[in-house]
């Protein structure tokens, strides 16, 4: 072995005493180079490259073996410094342990980021899980209540005429509405959206709902698009809950159902001229309405007093 590599052998040797089990590939570039009067080294392993210097090149390079197997290359420059062979020969074994905690780090980094991700994949589908339940919750409430709240009312009247010794004709359309609540009922729990609402619009679904409501007036005249379904069924399920709201907590008050779109996007307004209420009192229902407003984007303004009625404003961004 020539003089130089001698040396280069003695202080890769010397190096790897001190770095034990864990030699760190670029200080060990480092030692190589310095010995061997380089102006630049690197240590090129799966094709990850430790460098030490700055040096642009050419660069001499030499594959470095471990038993049959090219476990990495030595390059050096200026391209002038001799070749190096028995170094790279003595570079074998401590690049092939370099090589295997390498592919061991990082198949442990794979594993570590599946698992996160599997963790993560579950987190979604649990907050999608609950997220749909949430939905449905939201659903069954603005939706099915609807009817459910009609056909309330439309019994105490009834209970009211019959002890008044009449009514009893009115029994055949308490049906036609029981049967209209078990249909929303079961297509709400389906996950299936009003007919109309999906062919037609929320316009002509609300329109149709409405009318079944003889306190309720209702102008859509303004609007002249159709929507995303997420938004028309947002939009839809928040005006039915405010008007229920009104006629739970107004019975009688005549209600104003109002619909439009301009460039700010879908607007809507349900107002009506009952006791009203005092807007430091909670209520828990106009944080419904709000939360399925924001779940597309909308924002809803309420504003009411006592004997001054509720106004419910709300709007969907384009």
């Amino acid at each position: 072995m020539r003089s130089r590599e001698r040396r280069v052998a003695e202080a890769v040797t010397a190096y790897l005493a001190r770095a034990g089990q864990h030699p760190e590939p670029r200080a060990l570039a480092h030692v190589v180079g310095a010995a061997a009067g380089a102006a630049s080294c690197a240590l090129v392993i799966d094709q990850q490259r430790y460098q030490w210097g700055e040096h642009p090149g050419p660069w001499l390079e030499h594959d470095i073996s471990y038993g049959d197997v090219v476990v990495g290359t030595l390059a050096v420059a200026p391209e002038s410094v001799r070749r190096l062979p028995a170094v790279a020969a003595v570079l074998g074994p401590p690049v092939a342990t370099i090589r295997m905690a390498e592919g061991t780090d990082r198949l442990r980094r794979e594993g570590d980021a599946a698992t996160r991700a599997l963790a993560d994949e579950r987190w979604r589908a649990a907050a999608e899980m609950e997220l749909q339940r949430r939905g449905l919750e939201r659903d069954l409430h603005d939706g099915a209540q609807h009817n459910l709240v009609a056909l309330r009312m439309s019994l105490a009247l009834l209970e009211h005429e019959i002890s008044a010794g009449k009514g009893r004709e009115r029994v055949p359309d308490l049906l036609a509405q029981l049967a209209t609540a078990e249909r929303v009922l079961l297509h709400t729990a389906a996950g299936i959206l009003p007919g109309t609402l999906v062919a037609d619009g929320v316009a002509v679904a609300l329109r149709t709902e409405m009318a079944k409501h003889g306190t309720v007036t209702f102008d859509a005249t303004e609007v002249r698009r159709r929507y995303p379904t997420p938004v028309e069924s947002a939009v839809y399920f928040v005006v039915l809950e405010a008007v229920n709201n009104a006629r739970k907590h107004a019975p009688g008050a005549r209600i104003v159902v109002a619909l439009r779109d301009d460039d700010r996007g879908l607007e809507f307004t349900v107002a009506d001229d009952g006791p009203g209420f005092s807007m430091t009192t909670p209520n828990g229902g106009l944080s419904n309405l709000a939360m399925r407003a924001a779940s597309v984007g909308g924002t809803i303004e309420v504003h009411s007093q006592p004997g001054a009625g509720t106004t419910v404003r709300g709007v969907v961004p384009l």
